[in-house]
């Protein structure tokens, strides 16, 4: 099977999905090693859904499986496998909005409860969704979600997304480093407790991922 160019809002579960594969198949295997590599988060663990535009992905092919089985007989295969999993932390500024009611709409599932003492929401979605609804507290105030269309921290244009969802940052998604993206920064880094610089160095990006999380 030819590699896969990853597009924006992709995952591994969901080209998974796509392949009819089950995501830890393709994360695991041995030809996405430096792919693996170059994904880490800040606990330099391999993120298998922070993926940027261009990465490329090798797809095995499906594997054929036999089992034994008496004729004649009814028989049960469970299949095995996670499902994808959203993590979305709400905060008003820096301080996570706590025990608050919501109801999530993924694609026609819907999700509700209450927001974890520190403000996260953890659900498990259908593996290939790429929007999503939520409604926030007892006002329901509503918020469009765009599923896998953050990139890696460490990518100047991931780095402004979590900019913007925290507050700092107001303009254009995009890979450039301009006058604004730095006074963005040099407000997070203040807040944060961290040199002043306006750059995006490698604790600020740790830092910004910790916050935002994902």
């Amino acid at each position: 099977m030819p590699d896969y160019k990853v597009k924006q809002g992709d995952c591994i579960s969901s080209i998974a999905h796509q392949h009819g594969l089950f995501w830890e198949t393709i994360w695991n295997h041995p030809k996405n090693a430096k792919l693996q590599q170059a994904r880490r988060d800040p606990n330099a663990r391999r993120d298998p859904n922070a993926l940027y535009p261009g990465d490329v992905v090798f797809v095995p092919d499906k594997e054929e499986k036999k089992e034994l089985g008496a004729t004649e007989q009814r028989h049960r295969f469970r299949r095995k496998g996670e499902p994808s999993r959203l993590r979305l932390r709400v905060l008003d500024g820096d301080k996570p909005l706590s025990h608050e009611p919501y109801v999530l709409d993924v694609e026609g599932q819907t999700f509700s409860g209450n927001t974890h003492g520190d403000g996260w929401i953890k659900v498990p979605i259908p593996p290939g969704a790429q929007e999503g609804t939520l409604y926030l507290g007892k006002k329901r105030r509503v918020y469009k979600l765009k599923l896998g269309h953050v990139d890696p921290y460490d990518e100047v244009s991931g780095a402004k997304v979590r900019l913007r969802n925290l507050g700092y940052y107001t303009g254009s998604i995009d890979g450039e480093l301009n006058e604004e993206t730095t006074e963005a920064v040099k407000w997070f880094q203040q807040k944060a407790g961290l040199n002043e610089t306006g750059n995006l160095d490698q604790a600020t990006m740790d830092e910004l991922k910790n916050r935002h999380g994902g």
